[in-house]
């Protein structure tokens, strides 16, 4: 088992100057030692990996190129550049090994053409040297099948046991997409085992006499690894408990029981890593430095441990962190979280600036950690885990599913709650929610955290004002953090605690100070100073600190010295200011890719870079590394991609402003289309992040089109207001376009969407102007651009509109002007509906005889047509109701008996507001034939379906016939209440109750 560490860059010899290959201890020509001179400032390092002069990586470059390694033939070790850690003999290190191989490989090769079995096992091979590479991994040995890999060694990573599980899975996902393009094509599949193991090994290099070095690591740790490949069913991935314990938290894991290793003593515990675990976020992921140390928080820590000891213990917690920015919200639960990980199961909503335009955006994807779903997921896919896990919690919380695929826009059949009434909607998902982690509580603790709450939407409000009125007796630990500006209704609550954090005091910002620059005398007046100017704030001590190494006025050599008198140090003002200065010290290209990167977001996924930035693979990795080492950026080894996120939101922000206006558009524009391209699969999930990169960069029409989308999304999610102000945003951004037929169409189609979403998000909907005014603005643009199809739908939604405020000539004069162009266009469903359209405003207006003939009319072509859902019901099965009506107003009781009887049938084949509607108009015959008993039991089942499935419109109809009913059958107080509280409904949407039947 080794490594061959090939040999590219060249050694210059500080004696003769003579260049030597890399990796040589001595020069060929004069026989001197050679040292690692520094990139930077040229300082010799002999066996280095910073410089001692001014913190450099030595020898970045092999670092970077160590990940690409190549691919030899299979039973040949595999060739990787030399890395920046020396090879030292007999070294013991902490390493995580990990073998993967190919199920059955010896029997797919013994059926096969020895070519044609090499065609399908070298791709595979391929896919698990390129996971292991892309996680910082390196190959040991590539047999026919399989790879051993090691991770920890010869580079030193700390976090070597998760990187070995993300290269772990990131293979098995790669291996099941091959598999799939393999029966595709009709080949045999392949499947892998993975076992991944974590131990001290003895690991040596012996110097060959080609120059090569051989990487060999000595004991059996790896021998435990192979035996978890052995034991992993295929397809998955078996580990120890050593690795398990360091991976508790970032990854899942399902128990496969003890297994006896021959050399062991004791039965060794096994495990399936499963996908990833929640933790995961920028602060979870140390910076190539580590942190600095964490001072001055002890009141704060021991308030948030009493407060989880209290919900650990069944009496549940809301803990709210408030303070200014660069203060250290985040990192405070960081190192809380560090203390408690293994007892809690964690959940995490991470709001961006953006999001409050977004309607449930972090609570979506607090859903996707909890439920597993991942970018690679189709719909079906996430139904199943969907169902599956809320069913394995408890099957009582089947009859959340719905809300949950609604929210989650995943539902397989057109949305069933599409009628729903917007707020009885919104509710019940919020209550699917919360009953859902209630439940998962009794299993085991939970600590919810928000982050940042001062950018939500108000629809994640509503989720936590929900669950701070529902945690008092749960096992749940609510944690919050926000700036001052935002405000919340708990501080009244018992179990309520506010933690303000201020700036560090004095002593503990000279603390956190001594553990950056040392405790040498001549550094305390400039800690002094430093202190004074950034009055204790954290992130901006660290940042200055940096600016005075950047510019010299700090310097490392082996101790920290002061460079200059400290009357010429000049010490920025403001963070900002101090961030500024750093990235202006940045080389050009390292300052082209922050800037870059702030235009891209808060937080970015290495394959969305890739597609956006001029630079190679090889120097986008090593410019990312510097601006790691630099402490801009921190990097978060995540699957399916590697992300990186910002230091702080302060660091992003300046560099963002110091981009030129027209570059930032063009790379809004780079990065809206790369997300396009790269989650085209799930790019719903991605419209909230496209929006403001479109809308920045000047494509004016495609931000409408997301805009549209995200509205329609929030609407489906009854996130009316959110909807709303999205599709005003579009209408604002159209009236910037040129007038072409385009922005024409689209314009019409905001219009229409933003009619119905002002109609259902505001009580006064029908009497309200705005609907009215928008739609005819609508319909004027159609007119222009003689677009029928859509001038169809404009007219019928301003008929309901005039219609229910019972400005009968307007609404017939607008179905009179349907129904005609719904003839030239010859479709029959869209005939049957404009002459029941006619037939409702002729009855409404009391023509009984004209109101017969147009719903005959209608009656007879819907026979012949789908069900149509409208607006409020759907025509097909009002239809036979109101016509039994008109048959009554005309003196035929028997028909409309009959008619009324036959309205039932086709209403059972409806939707539940078409069945609903059935029983009203039914209910409304039989007060018509003083029936009391049958008209009170039909309009209280149309309640019952109205409350049932959220269709509240429905409710002050329905309750006003079954107080009439009541008054009748000797409830006469009960009854008039009733029918007057209805009544006020009524008028405060708008609708007027029609006089005719009273």
């Amino acid at each position: 088992m080794r490594i061959i560490v090939r040999h590219g860059e060249l050694m210059r010899c500080s004696k003769c100057e003579s260049d030597n290959p890399s990796g040589k201890r001595f020069c060929g020509d004069c026989g001197a030692p050679l040292t690692s001179r520094c990139p930077k400032c040229g300082a010799e390092n002999p066996g280095k990996r910073f410089c001692g002069d001014c913190g450099t990586a030595v020898a970045a470059d092999n670092l970077s190129a160590a990940s690409a390694g190549s691919l030899s033939a299979p039973d040949r070790a595999i060739v990787v550049e030399q890395t920046t850690a020396p090879l030292v003999t007999g070294e013991r290190k902490t390493v995580t090994a990990l073998f993967a191989d190919i199920k059955g490989s010896m029997e797919l090769m013994q059926d096969l053409d020895p070519e044609e079995a090499r065609t399908i096992v070298d791709p595979a091979l391929k896919l698990m040297i390129d996971a292991v590479h892309h996680y910082g991994g390196y190959v040991v040995q590539s047999t026919g099948d399989g790879i051993f890999a090691l991770f920890g060694a010869p580079l030193a990573h700390e976090d070597h046991p998760q990187r070995a599980l993300y290269a772990a899975l990131r293979l098995q996902e790669g291996m099941r997409r091959y598999t799939a393009e393999l029966r595709e094509a009709g080949k045999l599949p392949v499947e892998t085992r993975v076992g991944v193991n974590t131990g001290e090994v003895v690991v040596r290099s012996i110097e060959t006499e080609d120059g090569h070095a051989e990487y060999s690591s000595i004991v059996h740790s790896t021998s435990l690894a192979a035996r978890m490949q052995a034991l992993a069913p295929t397809g998955s991935i078996a580990v120890t408990d050593a690795t398990r314990k360091l991976c508790e938290g970032y990854i899942t894991f399902k128990s496969l029981g003890a297994t006896v290793v021959k050399g062991v003593a004791k039965p060794v515990s096994a495990y399936e890593a499963t996908g990833l675990g929640p933790l995961r976020t920028r602060l979870q992921r140390a910076a190539v430095r580590g942190f600095t140390k964490f001072v001055g928080r002890q009141h704060a820590m021991e308030a948030m441990k009493h407060a989880a000891e209290q919900a650990h213990s069944g009496r549940g917690q809301i803990v709210a962190v408030m303070a200014e920015p660069g203060v250290g919200k985040s990192r405070l639960f960081f190192e809380f979280k560090a203390t408690v990980r293994s007892v809690w199961m964690v959940l995490e909503a991470f709001p961006v600036s953006h999001g409050k335009a977004s309607a449930y955006l972090p609570v979506i994807d607090l859903l996707h950690r909890y439920l597993e779903i991942t970018t690679e997921d189709d719909g079906r896919k996430r139904r199943v885990k969907v169902a599956g896990k809320v069913l394995m919690l408890d099957r009582t919380l089947e009859n959340t599913l719905q809300y949950l695929f609604s929210l989650l826009d995943i539902a397989d059949t057109p949305d069933a709650l599409a009628q729903m009434d917007s707020e009885v909607k919104r509710r019940r998902t919020l209550e699917a929610i919360k009953r859902m982690l209630l439940r998962e509580s009794l299993d085991q603790p939970l600590m919810l955290i928000f982050e940042d709450l001062h950018w939500i939407d108000s629809e994640t409000r509503g989720l936590l004002n929900l669950l701070a009125d529902a945690i008092a007796n749960a096992r749940i630990l609510l944690m919050v953090n926000y700036r001052p500006e935002y405000n919340h209704e708990w501080g009244n609550r018992t179990y309520y605690t506010q933690l303000t954090l201020e700036p560090l005091a004095h002593e503990d910002a000279d603390e956190m100070l001594s553990t950056l620059l040392g405790n040498a005398t001549e550094l305390h007046p400039l800690k002094r100073s430093i202190i004074e100017r950034t009055e204790g704030n954290p992130l901006f001590i660290e940042e200055l600190v940096q600016v005075l190494f950047d510019d010299g006025t700090l310097v490392r050599n082996g101790t920290i010295k002061v460079a200059r008198a400290l009357s010429q140090v000049r010490l920025p003002p403001t963070a900002q200011a101090v961030l500024a200065e750093r990235i202006d010290r940045l080389p050009t290209q390292q300052k082209e890719l922050l800037q870059m990167l702030a235009v891209a977001g808060r937080q970015f996924s290495l394959g969305l870079i890739r597609r956006i930035v001029p630079f190679s693979d090889d120097q986008l990795d090593l410019m990312l590394a510097e601006l790691q080492l630099a402490e801009f950026i921190y990097e978060q080894p995540a699957f399916p991609y590697l992300e990186y996120s910002f230091k702080h939101v302060l660091t992003q922000e300046v560099a963002y402003s110091s981009v030129l206006t027209e570059r930032c558009k063009q790379v809004h524009e780079l990065v809206a289309r790369a997300i396009e391209d790269l989650f085209a699969p799930t790019i719903a999930d991605h419209y909230g992040a496209l929006v403001p990169h479109y809308g920045r960069s000047g494509n004016g029409l495609k931000a409408v089109k997301y805009l549209y989308l995200q509205a329609e999304q929030a609407m489906n999610r009854s996130a009316y207001a959110e909807a709303r102000d999205q599709l005003t945003s579009a209408l604002g951004i159209l009236r910037m376009q040129p007038d072409k037929v385009e922005c024409n169409r689209v314009e019409i189609a905001v219009r229409h969407k933003l009619a119905i979403c002002m109609r259902i998000a505001t009580r006064a909907g029908f009497a309200a102007s705005a609907p009215v005014e928008i739609l005819e603005r609508a319909r004027e643009l159609c007119e222009k651009i003689n677009d029928h199809p859509k001038l169809v739908e404009v007219l019928e939604a301003l008929a309901i509109q005039y219609g229910t405020r019972s400005e009968h000539q307007k609404a017939r004069a607008l179905r009179e002007e349907l129904l005609a162009i719904a003839v030239r266009l010859g479709n029959p469903e869209t005939i049957g509906r404009a002459q029941f359209w006619l037939g409702h405003s002729s009855m409404f207006a009391g023509n009984f005889s004209a109101a017969e003939e147009e719903f005959k009319c209608a009656e007879t072509i819907s026979t012949n047509s789908a069900i149509r859902v409208a607006t409020f019901g759907d025509w097909q099965s009002e239809t036979q109701g109101l016509a039994s009506l008109t048959s009554w107003c005309l003196g035929f009781p028997d028909r409309a008996a009959a008619k009324s009887a036959q309205s039932f049938i086709g209403a059972q084949a409806s939707t539940s507001a078409g069945l609903a509607w059935t029983l009203y108009w039914s209910g409304v015959l039989r007060v018509m034939f003083r029936d009391w008993p049958t008209a009170h039991s039909h309009a209280d089942q149309a309640i019952k379906l109205a409350e049932e499935h959220g269709l509240g419109y429905m409710l002050p109809w329905s309750a006003f016939l079954r107080g009439w009913a009541r008054v009748h059958l000797g409830q006469t107080a009960d009854g008039l209440s009733e029918m007057l509280e209805s009544r006020r409904d009524m008028e405060i949407s708008g609708a007027i109750i029609q006089p005719w039947f009273f």
